[in-house]
């Protein structure tokens, strides 16, 4: 039986990312449907009542199966396709990996994107007016903070969860990579977190993201340059 899969995101949002860059990861083919979640939203909230994205369907004979919000769209991954595996090999190392996930999804979403996406993109699509430039540079400070926390963790690890690739990583990256095409990722000052996203933005995964453009949002001008 043929299965169809499509995932309904938007471009720059980082839960839609670390999706996007799991799919990718498995090899699993998949078509986008690009949303504008901030306006109205009829169909989108039919498929998940709270409006946002991601939102996994996926079409096998007469039956479809709906995911909404990236923690279950990850789990289901992993249940259904678990190869390669995206968790780590023994329960240590899948319990740091779900510790780094919730670290990206909570603490760095509050103290990081609440103040730099928020000021730079959110309000810009909601048409809220200019920056305030107290909240960037409070984001930035927080930003800061947190790579020196990878800092810490990459200085006797290969990956941030440990010795292999994981969704830990792909959390990291699919928030940092928006911060990133922003321009506000002081990467000279962290140079184990800049190898670290050197390795994981030269996967094959992660070519998808690098060609993201999104209309009055302009990335900076290292985005997608691998050496950067």
């Amino acid at each position: 039986m043929t299965l169809s899969r499509s995932l309904h995101h938007f471009p720059l949002d980082p839960a839609s990312r670390q999706v996007r860059l799991a799919l990718g990861e498995k090899r699993l083919l998949f078509s986008e449907v690009s949303e504008r979640y901030w306006e109205p939203k009829t169909s989108l909230e039919e498929m998940n009542p709270s409006g946002l994205t991601p939102i996994l369907v996926e079409l096998q004979s007469a039956q479809r199966l709906v995911i909404c919000e990236s923690r279950a769209i990850l789990e289901h991954l992993e249940e259904q396709y678990p190869q390669p595996d995206l968790l780590g090999p023994d329960p240590a190392t899948r319990a740091e990996a779900r510790r780094l996930v919730q670290w990206f999804e909570r603490k760095f979403d509050n103290e990081v994107n609440a103040y730099i996406l928020y000021e730079k993109m959110d309000k810009r699509l909601l048409g809220l007016g200019a920056p305030d430039m107290a909240n960037l540079r409070q984001g930035r400070e927080n930003l800061r903070a947190h790579l020196a926390y990878l800092e810490s963790l990459l200085v006797n690890r290969d990956w941030l969860a440990g010795p292999r690739l994981s969704q830990a990583d792909f959390a990291a990256a699919a928030h940092i990579s928006v911060i990133d095409y922003f321009g506000d990722v002081p990467w000279r000052e962290f140079s184990a977190a800049k190898t670290w996203y050197m390795k994981i933005k030269s996967r094959p995964c992660f070519r998808p993201l690098l060609a993201d453009r999104w209309p009055g949002l302009a990335p900076s001008g290292h985005y997608d340059n691998l050496d950067f």
